[in-house]
């Protein structure tokens, strides 16, 4: 801006004629650019500042002015000829004024653009503007010039470092066209660049104002600078009344300085290394009208011209968090009477074993069991009894102390966690419950009477771990029963018989692989539609030379103890691959075998080795193993979700073995890649006992098809429980109705005749 004005000053100047001879000096004719390039830059200043006032109008004009006044008669000045040069002092005041009027009032045309700046007028203006610019310093030049009296001076010598006017005119001119098209070109790239992000700009704000959830974006300060509709419907605040505010007024004020120190950490971790862009927490958030809600909150921060924002991207989990709370009733907690569960009462006891061990302190189990409880349900009916165990559970709750834990095991059976506890404190307990079931029960105008069989187990003394404790406070329970009930026990070793008996079956246990004792037998699973066979589950058998056929029930809970699974494990594991490919070899069709898998099993380092190995050493394909999983194993969540999914990058099929009896948590299905849900036989077995049972096998059910996971029932017995799973959409079956476990040879007289037949 500032050359053209110059270079139309100065092409003007040459075009001015004189009787004699005139060139320029150079040195000040550059000198004479400085002016016009401030008074370029305090107009284009001036219009561009945030805001715009008329008095800096009027201060801006009285610069500009200045400028090119300054900017012609240091011009004149730079002229060499013989002559000197006398101004009219009117006309020289009447071209500073021309000057400043026309350049205030271009400025105050520049000004009502900005105050105006969507008006459909907006260019007109602009070109006007331009004009009056234009003649601003076309009219201060031609009457400066005006002005100007020439008299003849020989004395006036001319400067070496002079241009020929000619040759001045043509290099300025051609220089001033070629600086103006390079801006030319650059204000058309430039405006081609902000009008893509005009463009861009406009669908990130659809996309922002289009989102459900809240996006919310503020400077360093925690200082709101933008407020999408989904924040407004989130938190019920318009965007004016929130804008310029900081980010803590959507938080209860409990929670100022915590929340403050988090997001002052992640600004700082983001202005490092920027590791923790996107993370994401669950905190409280705070609607106008006061009312507290969970919320989602993501962060990332990125920084613009040297300043550090961040966004907030929020989410009301109100629904969700509700969802969970039933979820997590359903699972955690017993259906009939709201107790804790085996699973909530696994997670307890390990919390309280592990402070036990490090503060030395003792801890004790009561296993008990409701005398004459079977009776009333027989003579009353389920729908009384379930009453009756409810208030059996209030009582046993006004029993116990904040850090203790009342869980409902199934039935009448009910176990007491005593956290922090003596034996001297276990017996005033377990008087006092026996006191309190001293008194009746009146239910729907009946007048009963239950007695409790209190089993006793202390940590250390009576176990270590959670399953010794329970089973021998389920011990004592039984003795108890045994010496007439509505009384308690304490566990003495003397009580379990068969301790003798656990360590021969030890001492056989260690001998039966190289003696060859265990046979694999085969239970084939069905298709409940078709009826045809899918695949097999591995079972293994001792037959001992001395004792005859020991139970998987009786031995395995001992390899597991001893460590033994680990070997007899990887046995099982060989012999079912290697009699599935042999089936496959002889032509018959190809189908799963499914191996059970311990939870020592899984959790050895090798375990991905000694799979890969089976299957080698077989040659039986991938897709043709299925590895059934207890729930125990999913405890270690960090570490199951590695190896499994290591295993199904195998191509092999994973479920859930007897869903439902132990560790069950929905969260694992949605993290864990398994493929099917076994559903335990207790349940099936006792569904047309329980309606409870069936109601859980028909949820199991639906629960897994929502997941895409597969449903396999075991120990289905009869037509009827087959019609029930049938009717439920359950995919697979096995159980005594269809074959028990047979082994390999009666198992391939099986298979040929499906295979004949079929």
């Amino acid at each position: 801006m500032g050359m053209g004005i110059w270079s139309m000053h100065f092409v003007a100047m040459l075009a001015f004629h004189l009787s004699i001879s005139v060139t320029y000096q150079l040195s000040t004719v550059i000198y004479s650019i400085v002016p016009a390039l401030l008074a370029s830059w305090l107009a284009l200043y001036i219009i561009s500042r945030p805001v715009m006032r008329k008095p800096h109008v009027f201060i801006g004009a009285t610069f500009i002015a200045t400028g090119v006044v300054s900017m012609h008669y240091i011009g004149m000045e730079a002229m060499v000829m013989g002559a000197t040069i006398e101004y009219n002092p009117y006309l020289w005041a009447l071209s500073a004024i021309i000057a400043y009027v026309v350049s205030l009032v271009a400025l105050l045309l520049l000004f009502s653009v900005k105050q105006n700046a969507s008006s459909p007028r907006i260019l007109l203006r602009k070109l006007v503007s331009s004009l009056v610019m234009g003649i601003a310093i076309s009219g201060m030049h031609y009457t400066g010039m005006a002005a100007a009296t020439f008299k003849h001076d020989h004395s006036q010598i001319a400067s070496d470092l002079t241009f020929d006017t000619k040759l001045l005119a043509y290099l300025i001119g051609f220089g001033i066209l070629f600086i103006l098209g390079l801006a030319f070109i650059s204000t058309f790239i430039d405006r081609r660049f902000e009008t893509q992000m005009m463009m861009s700009e406009k669908r990130f704000r659809s996309v922002v104002e289009s989102a459900h959830d809240a996006i919310i974006l503020a400077d360093h300060n925690r200082t709101i600078i933008s407020w999408n509709k989904g924040a407004q419907l989130i938190f019920g605040y318009e965007e004016h009344e929130l804008i310029g505010e900081r980010l803590h007024r959507i938080f209860p004020e409990r929670f100022f300085a915590s929340y403050k120190e988090r997001l002052e950490s992640f600004l700082a971790n983001a202005n490092g290394e920027v590791d923790e862009l996107g993370l994401t927490y669950e905190l409280i958030g705070l609607r106008k009208d006061q009312i507290e809600f969970p919320i989602e909150l993501s962060l990332a921060v990125w920084k613009e011209e040297g300043s550090t924002y961040f966004s907030c991207i929020i989410r009301d989990i109100s629904e969700r968090k509700r969802t969970e709370e039933k979820i997590n009733q359903m699972v955690y907690r017993d259906p009939l009477t709201g107790l804790p569960n085996r699973l909530l009462l696994n997670d307890r006891l390990d919390l309280a074993l592990d402070q036990a061990f490090e503060n030395q302190q003792s801890m004790g189990i009561m296993f008990i069991d409701l005398d004459r409880f079977k009776f009333i349900n027989d003579t009353l009916g389920h729908a009384m009894g379930d009453k009756l165990l409810i208030e059996v559970a209030k009582r046993f709750e006004a029993c116990i102390g904040k850090g203790d834990t009342v869980s409902r095991q199934g039935g009448d059976e009910f176990i007491i966690l005593w956290a922090h506890t003596t034996a001297e404190e276990m017996i005033k307990n377990a008087n006092k419950i026996v006191h309190i079931f001293s008194q009746s029960f009146t239910i729907l105008e009946h007048e009963l009477f239950v007695t409790p069989s209190i089993g006793i187990s202390l940590y250390p003394s009576d176990g270590g771990d959670i399953d010794t404790l329970i089973k021998n406070a389920d011990t004592a329970m039984y003795r108890v029963k045994e010496q007439g009930k509505n009384n308690f026990q304490f566990y003495t070793p003397e009580m379990n018989e068969a301790v003798t008996k656990k360590m021969q079956m030890e001492i056989g246990l260690r001998k039966a692989l190289e003696r060859n004792e265990f046979k694999v037998f085969y239970q084939p699973q069905i298709d409940v539609n078709t009826g045809k066979i899918t695949g097999a589950e591995a079972l293994i058998r001792w037959q001992h030379p001395d004792w005859g056929p020991i139970s998987p029930a009786d031995f395995i809970p001992l390899a597991e103890e001893t460590g033994l699974i680990i070997p007899i494990g990887e046995w099982v594991l060989n012999e079912a691959c290697r009699q599935n490919k042999e089936w496959q070899n002889q032509g018959y069709a190809p189908f799963r075998i499914a191996v059970n898998i311990s939870s020592r099993q899984f959790k050895q380092s090798n375990l991905i080795e000694m799979v890969s190995k089976a299957l080698d050493e077989s040659g039986l394909d991938h897709q043709y193993l299925e590895l059934e999983l207890t729930e125990s194993i999913i405890q270690d969540a960090k570490y199951a979700i590695e190896t499994m999914h290591k295993l199904k990058t195998m191509g092999i099929f994973l479920s859930i073995d007897d869903f439902g009896t132990g560790y069950s948590s929905l969260n694992y299905l949605k993290l864990f890649p398994i493929d099917s849900l076994k559903i335990d036989q207790s349940f099936t077995r006792n569904m047309f006992e329980d309606a409870k049972d069936a109601a859980l096998v028909h949820t199991i059910i639906s629960m897994a098809h929502n997941l895409d996971l597969k449903v396999i029932a075991e120990g289905v017995e009869t037509k009827e429980q087959l019609q029930f799973l049938l009717l439920k959409e359950c995919n697979e079956a096995q159980g005594y109705l269809f074959s028990r476990p047979l082994p390999a040879q009666e198992m391939t007289g099986i298979i040929k005749q499906q295979y004949t037949f079929g």
